[in-house]
């Protein structure tokens, strides 16, 4: 895979605004997820896979975790993900390999699934899996090259209410609330969501200790506009739920006139600028 400084890391535009929305500017904003909609392909994808090469090779121990139970899920995921891709324009799954629409080969390595997804699509992945006399949902693997503002290591293997801290809003109300959605969904209707994030870096590996001091974003002035897409849906064979996140980030500027508007009364989620 090439190095990223020969393809754009940012995106052109931002395709979708959730403060343009009334369904998704209120949060948490969580839909149901249309059909066809998950995986997202963008002019940015060749730079984000680059970026994610250079970081597993460079700090593979920061983006990259899976533990031995939770292989099985994560092996289901790359053939829930190589299914969808068979049916997406330029992409071809062969025995073995898979193309890409700018012709580069992938070796599909199954003894290293999130790795291999790393070189397929833009999105990162979290597997939360609620082992047997749990309460909550565990993040048992993860494939986070794009963090925005935590870390993978002070997350894995931890509860839901334990992955969501220092989140103030994340209360013992809401930590209910979220744990019976992440039961409820089914395999057949997965859901998404999208934040806005504002910062003054435009790097997409973020990562955020907990007790790092947490500020408002400095939304007068902050450059970059960061937005995730992100999805929840069940695998049917693991039952494991899989948190998909597709990043966004573009210049200021490159929002449109009605994008930059429709700001000015949004509840933008806080996350150091």
């Amino acid at each position: 895979m090439p190095t990223s400084q020969f393809f754009p890391i940012l995106q052109d535009y931002l395709r979708f605004a959730p403060w343009m929305d009334e369904k998704s500017r209120r949060l948490p904003g969580v839909m149901p997820m249309e059909a066809g909609n998950w995986l997202q392909h963008d002019e940015a994808r060749m730079g984000q896979l680059a970026e994610k090469a250079r970081l597993l090779a460079q700090c593979p121990e920061k983006v990259h975790a899976l533990s031995e139970n939770a292989m099985p899920a994560a092996i289901e995921l790359l053939d829930y993900v190589l299914e969808e891709l068979r049916e997406t324009e330029g992409f071809e799954v062969e025995e073995g390999r898979a193309s890409l629409p700018d012709g580069t080969l992938v070796v599909l390595d199954r003894d290293h699934p999130l790795i291999t997804l790393s070189q397929l699509v833009q999105e990162d992945f979290v597997i939360m899996e609620k082992p047997e006399g749990s309460e909550e949902h565990i993040l048992t693997g993860a494939l986070l090259c794009f963090p925005a503002s935590w870390t993978l290591a002070q997350k894995f293997m931890k509860p839901l209410i334990a992955i969501h801290v220092p989140v103030d809003r994340y209360d013992p109300d809401v930590a209910k609330r979220v744990q019976r959605m992440f039961d409820a969904i089914r395999p057949e209707r997965p859901l998404w969501r999208a934040n806005a994030l504002f910062y003054e870096d435009p790097a997409l590996f973020q990562p955020r200790p907990e007790n790092a001091p947490r500020v408002k974003p400095k939304l007068a002035i902050a450059p970059y506009v960061r937005s995730e897409r992100q999805s929840l849906l069940r695998l049917p064979k693991t039952y494991a739920v899989i948190f998909s996140i597709h990043t966004t980030l573009i210049g200021r500027e490159n929002l449109t006139e009605a994008q930059a508007q429709g700001l000015l009364d949004y509840p933008i989620e806080e996350v150091p600028a």
